[in-house]
């Protein structure tokens, strides 16, 4: 069963608590119900990871990141990154940087605690002989969260190449100030160092959680990660692409239906034309294309192309690195070719490289548009009618490319200004992510019985759920899309099955047997093996503790020897020299050696039978040696001791009578007279006996004599 409810703390507790199985919580700390800054939380049994770290490319500074505040870093066992746009706000979890914004210096902290408390003191008219009437506490640095991250971090090799460069070129072109800044390249060094790779299909085990990727198109490297957690298999798509594209295969069909499936709904219902009719309306889509149409039509020769991107070129070298990830077309172009060596396509460094003469093809970035080359281009080309501005993939709102989408006319240049919107902006989706036909076939194949929506704008991803809930409603699939900080809470029953191994494997094992092994446990899987095989599976090994003790015992040996024949079945007597002494053996397992007139001693290997048989002749020994005559002569300065300890008993039962009673004296006969509330009791404390006509008040003292009375006067071990 899954529940959702509303935001809520997601710092790991103490509390535990079962309902119709064991509880697994996903919450989106991004990508709920948004395009941007992915990141899903997810717990199951003690177990915590989180799926990608991406930022909010709309927002700047603190603003961006996803909501680290929501959960305690230091519980997340692993970080599981599926690409390398969604990696951009790892080095602020890794490093332990502030992850809650603090406003700046004059933005107005103190007079927002001020002004409320100066009004209520003017309505009170508090006057400066009252003494300090408000103290304010500013929640600033003081108060913001340090990470405290410990897990482990993973992603395929191709992201890891990529993550540098990338993150790197997000600090050079960023706009915002100094001290929005989330990280600098030092940051970004020093986070490479905490990341670790995975190869496709590759299983690794981190505290017993099991994980493995595939590939999932959209981008080189991209990956689905396919997390298992004590049999419960969740699998997260992140950006993927069921279509294969002119260099990237596609994503992979799995062959198994998981527990649940997390998967991205960017465009919703939306269908993507066929790539065919997309490449006729628009040469231009990305590098491959643009080379390859400039080649086949010379008449285009004298119009020069630019890819804006110091990024995109550094990514050629990797691109060629990892070439068997790519599309059988492209592996086999490159056995006689480079495909990435561009005839037709030249690098532009930066605007002031640029001879804006003539008509000219220019791929900048990034496509939202909101800095960097790309912006700078449109506010020098708006204004002209002449010039086009094509955008090839998904822009999320409040940025620049869509609001001139939405046939604005003007655009907001950098400055504030704003310029005229004069120029034809097109939009022909070149995306890489699933569209509704896409999305449909893959979840058909999987056929998932839970299915969470993120990373889509709101009204998309409700459309994509209402139709989704239709198409799936004869198999009473679960279809969430939670918003960011909000949980989904999931029931699952887990049975424990122990597998044999070893030499136990080797016999088939008949219902209803009884077998015997050590039962071992890791993680999450139980094996049953024969002790002999645990340094065979474990490097583990066997071994045998000899125990001895020293018993005090005075009496006969034979007579010991006698009444433990009574008891166990075997009980034979062993060479005397063997044992330099009398000795006896019972039960197989222990040995009794007679040592000198006072003592004896047990020899036995530690198993539980073995302990149990000490255990009874130890008992036999301790009893026989308390039935043995003793002669005690008291001595006089025993016999006064005594009666000090008895006067020193009688205070303390009266001290204590009186705590509880109050009215305690003595009356005749040594009796002591107790007054509660006008009833009276009589106490002879030699008896014990209570005589009252007030029965309640009478219970009580005789319980309550009672109660001290062993307190104070504890039953003697007897020496006899």
């Amino acid at each position: 069963m899954a529940s959702t409810g509303p935001p809520q703390s997601l710092k790991r507790s103490d509390t535990s608590f079962t309902r119709e199985g064991d509880q697994l919580i996903i919450t989106p700390l991004g990508a709920g119900n948004e395009v941007g800054r992915s990141c899903v939380y997810m717990s199951y049994k003690g177990k915590t990871i989180l799926f990608d770290s991406g930022i909010h490319p709309a927002y700047s500074g603190m603003a961006a990141l996803p909501y680290f505040d929501e959960i305690d870093p230091s519980t997340i066992d692993v970080l599981l990154v599926t690409q390398y746009i969604q990696a951009r706000a790892i080095p602020p979890l890794l490093l332990g940087k502030d992850v809650l914004g603090a406003a700046r210096t004059g933005s107005g902290k103190t007079l927002a605690f001020l002004m409320p408390a100066v009004e209520l003191l003017y309505h009170i008219s508090f006057m400066p002989r009252n003494g300090t009437g408000v103290v304010v506490i500013c929640p600033t640095r003081e108060l913001a969260i340090q990470t405290t991250f410990k897990g482990r971090v993973f992603m395929t090799h191709a992201t890891k190449a990529i993550y540098k460069l990338l993150l790197s070129d997000y600090v050079k072109v960023s706009t915002v100030s100094v001290e929005d800044m989330l990280y600098d390249e030092q940051d970004i060094l020093r986070s490479m160092d905490k990341i670790e790779v995975i190869d496709f299909h590759q299983t690794l085990e981190v505290n017993g959680i099991r994980f493995w990727c595939y590939t999932a198109g959209h981008v080189l490297g991209a990956a689905m990660f396919m997390v298992d957690i004590a049999g419960v298999r969740v699998l997260y798509t992140g950006d993927y692409s069921c279509e294969e594209d002119r260099h990237l295969l596609a994503a992979e069909i799995l062959q198994f239906s998981p527990d649940i499936c997390i998967i991205e709904s960017t465009y919703g219902v939306q269908l993507h034309q066929p790539r065919n009719v997309r490449e006729k309306s628009f040469t231009y889509e990305l590098l491959l294309i643009l080379d390859e149409y400039w080649s086949n039509h010379p008449e285009l020769h004298n119009i020069p192309i630019y890819y804006a991107s110091p990024l995109a070129k550094r990514c050629m070298a990797i691109y060629q690195t990892y070439i068997n990830s790519m599309n059988e077309r492209i592996r086999n172009q490159f056995a006689n070719s480079n495909p990435f060596d561009f005839k037709h396509i030249s690098p532009l460094k930066s605007i002031e490289n640029f001879n804006d003469v003539g008509p000219s093809v220019v791929m900048a970035s990034p496509n939202g548009l909101q800095s960097g080359l790309s912006r700078q281009l449109i506010e020098m080309w708006c204004s002209d009618k002449k010039n086009a501005c094509v955008i090839p993939g998904y822009v999320l709102e409040g940025t620049l490319a869509k609001t001139i989408i939405n046939e604005a006319k003007e655009a907001t240049l950098m400055n504030g200004l704003t310029a005229p919107l004069n120029m034809q902006v097109l939009y022909i989706s070149f995306s890489a992510h699933a569209d509704f036909a896409q999305t449909s076939t893959f979840l058909k194949e999987l056929m998932p019985p839970n299915i969470i929506l993120v990373y889509g704008e709101a009204n998309e991803m409700g459309r994509l759920k209402q139709k989704l809930i239709t198409q799936f409603a004869d198999r009473k699939t679960k279809i969430i899309s939670p918003k960011n900080r909000q949980s989904i809470e999931m029931y699952f029953n887990s049975e424990k099955m122990a597998k044999t191994i070893g030499r136990l494997a080797e016999k088939t094992i008949e219902v209803g047997e009884t077998v015997s092994g050590s039962l071992v446990k890791k993680a999450f899987t139980y094996q049953i093996m024969a002790p002999d095989d645990l340094h065979v599976f474990l490097q583990l090994f066997t071994v045998n503790i000899s125990h001895r003790i020293t018993i005090a015992y005075s009496g006969a040996f034979g007579v010991l020897k006698h009444r433990l024949k009574q008891i166990f079945e075997s009980v034979e007597s062993l060479p005397d020299e063997e044992f330099e002494g009398p000795a006896f053996r019972v039960h197989e397992r222990l040995t009794v050696k007679y040592e000198s007139e006072k003592d004896i001693s047990l020899h036995w290997r530690s198993d539980p039978i073995s302990d149990m048989v000490l255990d009874s002749v130890v008992a036999l020994v301790l009893d026989i040696s308390r039935e043995i005559p003793k002669v005690v002569v008291e001595s006089e300065e025993a016999t006064k001791t005594e009666e000090e300890n008895n006067k020193k008993a009688e205070k303390v039962i009266h001290a204590l009578l009186v705590s509880l009673f109050g009215d305690v004296k003595f009356g005749d006969n040594g009796k002591l007279v107790i007054s509660v509330d006008g009833n009276v009791a009589h106490l002879d404390k030699q008896s014990g006996n209570v005589e009252s006509e007030n029965e309640g008040l009478k219970e009580r003292v005789r319980v309550a004599f009672q109660r001290i009375q062993n307190a104070v006067k504890p039953i003697p071990l007897s020496v006899s």
